[in-house]
């Protein structure tokens, strides 16, 4: 376990992705994991609850999304917040932080929607060049 040196000394260095050891790396493979970028799209438009983002993240499962959820929580992307109702009710939704990631991935959704007849032209070129197996 780390001592509380350790720790403090590791704040002061620089954060980079592109080292091995940065707590960055994980938190950019949450947020840009196939369904961590879903989740926070998602969560974008506002709070969902859990089934309500399950069947906005079409093909996500129970348990991915859960692990999902709980990254970005732990990253202080997502606020998890249960009521005390019967049955619970678990509301899901961006934290300030969260948002302005969301905002960046918004902008690169959109993008790439709006390029995809260049991409899946490159698509097909490449298939008919390479030989589509």
């Amino acid at each position: 376990m780390d001592t509380m040196d350790e720790r403090t000394e590791d704040q002061n260095l620089p954060y980079s992705v592109f080292a091995k050891a940065c707590p960055s790396r994980g938190t950019l493979e949450h947020v840009t994991g196939r369904w961590g970028a879903l989740t926070l799209g998602a969560l974008h438009e506002g709070s969902l609850r859990f089934n309500e983002l399950r069947r906005r993240v079409d093909g996500v499962s129970e348990k991915m999304l859960s692990q999902t959820l709980h990254a970005l929580e732990r990253d202080g992307l997502v606020h998890r917040e249960a009521q005390p109702t019967n049955p619970p009710r678990v509301d899901y939704e961006l934290t300030p932080l969260g948002h302005e990631v969301a905002e960046r991935l918004i902008g690169l959704i959109q993008f790439v929607e709006g390029r995809m007849d260049d991409v899946l032209a490159a698509r097909r070129r490449y298939d008919v060049t390479r030989g589509a197996r």
